[in-house]
């Protein structure tokens, strides 16, 4: 069947099946991770040891164990209107929680971005020398106030650790935008790393990114994945080291005197982030969503850590866009419906011209179905006589398929970037729609996409000479429609209205096509 579609009518059904393939597997059977509050205990030993990952070495290994951390190894606790931090006797973020409505699980309970179901924790130390190594996780910190309460001014905790020919000191000053400094002083120099932490510990879903992000001395961006390192990476000269899921991240940065930083793999395969210290270390830290407002609060060079794979180059100017139009209009929902019109407004002449191109190869099927029936036994001869027919009417083959492959990419970094911003979250539109992040409730965005995809679909010319090749793409909108029941309301609202703009630039060029037709009748009479 498919050696007797046309160019056009494989590269349509290329498109589709990219897009059913890309979208549809990776969000339903893309590997999920833990959810939070699950106790994730099989196949961590790795990261449950005190293992000091050498810059120039091996890893040394190192058997003092770290147990979970009861309320009474508590030693600092910072409050925040929007977060509440819990440092540990080894000195440690060991529980780090977001305040507001914005930010609940499923069971109405606020969520917890560190705890020890996932380690090492942030702002652990390990150091190289197996024994002092040993001997710091035996020895707890003392800090110098039990507990602050954040206002409007920076706030300093001091924590000290004494160890055998050296005494630890680490300063770090919390504000109020989740950031904070750090900064860690040694008595007696000692060669040791510290970490960024694993990776927020919130539910993962479907195909987003959930692993280590490095930037590199060049400026370029290194993602590693949960389960895909394999072997020790090193990087030289680094701006700053995030571990990020979906939605949160903890970082580390140093945009000055740059970061040499190791990442080892866990026993699983999920990547640990360790930097590399040095005398009067000095670092900014980061727990919290990826948000641009709460990112750039902290450091607008710390941008790169909202990645979004491959379509980044695409998705990040796509966003800065979005976030422009929403500073004018106040309503995310609103947001994506000016961005898609203004989009597809960009690539008016080019689909225009692409509509107009199947129309003619429409007019011009019976022709090139007469060619068929006459060249069937020659395939030389045939190609000639359709190219010819072409010509002779000014109609081109791939004309519609071009503004097809253009959306493309632009489609995927669309996808990318709904799906993977958290402003999102909790975002309402217009009645029932109250979180563009999560699906339509009552379906009812994802039902009127699939009609007016359907829609669209008989509005528009087609020259298919295949009944069941026909048959098969009536059913497309039946399918769409029965996957995006469960996609995010703002990308099922994106493409609902990408197929009603479709419709009415679909109508106006078949109104025009029809004018000049009946124009060139009129021609033909005179």
């Amino acid at each position: 069947m498919i050696d007797k579609m046309s160019a056009q009518q494989r590269v349509i059904l290329a498109t589709v099946l990219a897009v059913l393939f890309f979208v549809f597997y990776s969000y339903y059977f893309s590997p999920q991770q833990q959810a939070n509050g699950v106790n994730a205990t099989a196949g961590v030993e790795k990261l449950q040891t005190n293992e000091a990952p050498q810059i120039t070495t091996n890893i040394a290994a190192s058997e003092a164990p770290i147990s979970s951390v009861n309320i009474d190894e508590i030693i600092a606790k910072v409050e925040a209107k929007d977060f509440e931090i819990y440092i540990d006797k080894l000195g440690r973020i060991a529980k780090y929680f977001l305040n507001g409505d914005d930010f609940k699980d499923e069971n109405g309970e606020r969520i917890q971005l560190i705890d020890a179901s996932f380690l090492p924790f942030p702002l652990e130390i390990r150091f190289i020398d197996r024994a002092l190594n040993e001997e710091a996780f035996k020895n707890s910190y003392t800090a110098d106030r039990k507990e602050i309460i954040l206002g409007s001014e920076p706030e300093v905790l001091t924590l000290t650790q004494e160890l055998n020919g050296v005494t630890l000191t680490k300063k770090i000053t919390f504000t109020q935008d989740r950031g904070y400094n750090v900064e860690i002083s040694l008595t007696n120099p000692k060669s040791y790393v510290i970490s960024t932490g694993f990776r927020p510990n919130v539910l993962a879903d479907g195909y987003t990114f959930h692993g280590a992000i490095i930037k590199k001395s060049e400026g370029s961006i290194e993602t590693i994945e949960d389960g895909d390192i394999k072997k020790i990476m090193k990087f030289s000269n680094a701006s700053f080291a995030a571990a990020s899921d979906r939605y949160y991240t903890t970082l580390l940065a140093d945009f000055d005197e740059k970061l040499n930083i190791v990442v080892s793999p866990a026993k699983d395969e999920n990547p640990n982030i360790f930097i590399e210290g040095r005398e009067n270390l000095k670092l900014t830290g980061y727990i919290g969503p990826k948000s641009k407002a709460n990112i750039h609060a902290v450091d607008t060079r710390l941008d790169d850590v909202i990645e979004y794979g491959f379509f980044t180059w695409i998705s990040k100017p796509l966003f800065s866009f979005l976030y422009f139009i929403h500073s004018k209009v106040g309503n995310w929902g609103w947001s994506i419906v000016i961005i898609t019109i203004i989009i597809r407004l960009i690539l008016y002449p080019l689909t225009y011209r692409g509509m107009v191109s199947m129309n003619k190869l429409k007019e011009l099927a019976p022709k090139v179905k007469e060619l068929q029936v006459k060249y069937k036994d020659d395939k030389q001869k045939l190609n000639i006589h359709v190219m010819d027919l072409y010509k002779k009417h000014g109609a081109n083959p791939m004309g519609g398929c071009l503004p097809i492959l253009i959306q493309i990419p632009i489609f995927f970094a669309i996808y990318k970037m709904l799906f993977n911003t958290i402003e999102l979250k909790n975002a309402e539109w217009i009645l029932w729609v109250q979180d563009l992040a999560e699906k339509d409730p009552y379906y009812i965005l994802p039902i009127a996409m699939g009609l007016t995809m359907f829609l669209q679909q008989k509005m528009t010319p087609t020259t298919f000479t295949d009944p069941m090749q026909e048959k098969i793409m009536k059913f497309l909108p039946l399918i769409f429609t029965f996957f995006f029941l469960w996609f995010p309301a703002g990308l099922t609202l994106y493409w609902f209205i990408n197929n009603l703009f479709s419709i009415f630039q679909q109508m106006y060029v078949n109104r025009h096509f029809k004018r000049l037709k009946e124009q060139e009748k009129e021609k033909a009479k005179q």
